[in-house]
């Protein structure tokens, strides 16, 4: 069993400089924990691997395609794989759990090839 505290998740992420930190990685899936602070910018693209947000703390709003809708503490977004997605007008800082399935860049190989997620590989 690997079991983890979110506060020494956060102190992780805090110390990396970096917004995610990834803490679980298998090639089924990864999970980390991803900060953005009160008016900042997702820099976010869209990921070849489906995808699940659990909003852990803070308010803003979630574009994923072309629907829009706020979210909060408790929240959960499914985002498909390749969907544009971005996180914005964020109020308070957004705290998010992030589960990608398989792992994050696991298929961009098969992107780079011509081959997007789902697609038939021929010859």
């Amino acid at each position: 069993m690997e079991a983890f505290e979110l506060a020494d998740l956060l102190k992780a992420q805090l110390a990396s400089g970096r917004l995610y930190h990834e803490f679980i990685r298998t090639h089924d899936l990864s999970v980390g924990v991803y900060v953005l602070q009160a008016g900042a910018i997702d820099p976010q693209e869209p990921h070849t691997e489906d995808e699940i947000y659990h909003v852990v703390a803070g308010r803003a709003r979630v574009t994923v395609g072309d629907e829009d809708r706020p979210v909060a503490a408790g929240s959960i977004v499914f985002v498909a794989a390749d969907a544009p997605h971005r996180f914005h007008d964020i109020e308070e800082e957004l705290v998010l759990l992030v589960v990608f399935g398989p792992a994050e860049y696991t298929h961009r190989v098969d992107h780079e090839r011509g081959h997007p997620h789902g697609a038939g590989v021929t010859g």
